[in-house]
């Protein structure tokens, strides 16, 4: 009796256990990644409160329409420039080229850069910044534009991966400091992908 007795209390904890344990919601391996970093206490950039409501983050609809293939023209000799941010701090970039594309039926372009400071670090030394508005800000999507992260390619094309284009951290939390999207990376067509406006708690 008593080890059927044991048996049930096992069982009664590990399905209150797994009734706890949500699985970790996406429909690509690049959602479920972000969405496991919000809800990691180490990574997170939510504040405590908004944390502890989490269950994913708004994602638009995976569409392959949205993942382009850009010519990259390579801007050599180009100055250094300090890039506003939503705080005081003005980090050193370089525009490092220029991608055009077409984008639903649109001829569009975008500048892509380069921080000085970040290619020091190791993993670094060949990231790329991609920001970007749309005219979707302030409507489905955060009102500051979003940013995709790239590398630099090896030959005079890139991928744009829409789908990917993320928040920046000030978006859930005041305490960031985040690079004000330079006016020049304004797609005049509404990019339906990526994340969405973070609802606050």
């Amino acid at each position: 009796m008593r080890h059927i007795l044991a048996v049930c209390f096992g069982l009664i904890i590990f399905v209150a256990c797994g009734q706890g344990k949500q699985p970790i919601k996406g429909e690509t391996e690049y959602q479920r990644t972000q969405n496991s970093k919000f809800k990691d206490v180490t990574e997170s950039p939510l504040k405590d409160k908004d944390r502890k409501h989490f269950t994913g983050l708004d994602f638009f609809k995976v569409d392959s329409s949205y993942v382009v293939t850009a010519n990259f023209k390579r801007t050599p000799n180009e100055a250094s420039f300090k890039m506003k941010t939503t705080t005081s701090r003005l980090p050193e970039y370089v525009k490092y080229g220029e991608l055009s594309f077409t984008l639903k039926g649109k001829e569009l372009k975008l500048d892509i850069y380069q921080n000085l400071e970040l290619i020091n670090d190791e993993g670094y030394e060949d990231y790329l910044f991609l920001p970007f508005l749309d005219e979707t800000n302030g409507i489905e999507t955060y009102g500051g534009g979003r940013y995709i992260d790239a590398r630099i390619p090896e030959r005079n094309i890139m991928t744009i991966n829409f789908n990917e284009a993320y928040n920046p951290y000030c978006a859930y939390n005041d305490k960031y400091s985040c690079p004000v999207v330079p006016r020049q990376n304004y797609l005049r067509v509404r990019v339906e992908a990526g994340v969405k406006a973070f609802d606050k708690h």
